[in-house]
């Protein structure tokens, strides 16, 4: 009786230690980057699964793991980048370890979710676009790393283009009043397009503090400091929605260091054309195009 009942408990302890001990489970985005990992013989499916099939099957193990009280994270899992961790480390990528080493090293610093019963057709997209958010997030810090000093005043510029984005933001939702605020900065690079998204919320009268959704803040004010920071082409549109009234827009473009106002023609232009094609849209009823005010911040501009 006394064994059986130190193994009862030694179980039961194995078990409370296993809830403590978080588990991340690496997630394949999409069907191409599925079929590649088919070809790797210990991945556990074979050519006659289909993603849809892998997908029912994270999505079991998802809920699996936290109806035992597990806390997961899902990571992105990309295996153009684990075949490229493999080489670099000498490891045999057709092996249930190596893929669980990946995951654990994706644990450490790449784009991740918690998982919070998410349906897995919710939770996917919402993984590629935080895996979108880190890698601009990341594009625009090594911009800003790398702009140097000022010629003539020796100041650190992607320093002082990070504080003068700060401030920027400020008089953008102060100048919007109260309301829900939606903002997009657009900035093109050699490499690829930044482009990050802001909601900010500003109550009260007068309004108080806007409230922003997790890094959205430090994201925009990195890639519209990057803009700043090179000096080139670029874009910022601001959204405000404020019950009792029609919908407002704003715009402003990136010229030399410098955020300048569009008039409301240049808005509705904006606006109202077919980024891909160029072709003109229709206007979104309710919605009212306004000018862009003064929010660029005095002093020297690097």
């Amino acid at each position: 009786m006394s064994g059986t009942h130190h193994t009862r408990t030694d179980a039961s302890r194995r078990r409370s230690l296993r809830r403590e001990v978080p588990s991340t489970v690496g997630l394949i985005a999409d069907a191409g980057d599925f079929a590649a990992m088919r070809d790797y013989r210990s991945f556990g499916f074979d050519h006659h699964d289909d993603y849809t099939d892998y997908l029912r099957h994270v999505d079991a193990l998802l809920r699996s793991l936290a109806a035992q009280g597990i806390h997961t994270t899902v990571a992105l899992f990309d295996p153009e980048e684990y075949a490229d961790y493999c080489e670099e480390h000498g490891l045999d990528p057709d092996t249930a370890l190596t893929r669980t080493r990946f995951t654990a090293e994706l644990a450490a610093g790449g784009p991740l979710l918690p998982y919070t019963g998410q349906p897995i057709e919710e939770l996917v997209p919402l993984l590629v676009d935080e895996a979108v958010r880190q890698a601009t997030w990341e594009c625009a810090t090594v911009l800003l790393t790398r702009a140097g000093t000022c010629a003539d005043c020796g100041e650190d510029i992607g320093r002082a283009s990070f504080e003068r984005a700060a401030r920027t933001l400020e008089r953008l939702l102060a100048g919007a009043g109260p309301g829900h605020h939606h903002l997009v900065c657009s900035v093109p690079t050699e490499e690829e397009q930044l482009v990050a998204v802001l909601h900010a919320e500003t109550a009260g009268d007068p309004p108080g503090p806007p409230r922003t959704e997790g890094r959205e803040g430090l994201d925009f004010v990195t890639v519209l400091a990057a803009g700043l920071a090179l000096g080139g082409a670029g874009g910022l549109v601001l959204r405000s929605t404020t019950e009792g009234h029609r919908d407002r827009v704003h715009g402003w473009r990136l010229d030399r260091g410098r955020l300048v106002a569009l008039t409301a023609a240049a808005v509705f232009d904006a606006y109202c054309t077919d980024a891909d094609t160029g072709e003109p849209v229709a206007p979104e009823p309710g919605v009212e195009h306004c000018p862009g005010y003064e929010v660029d911040v005095p002093g020297p501009h690097h």
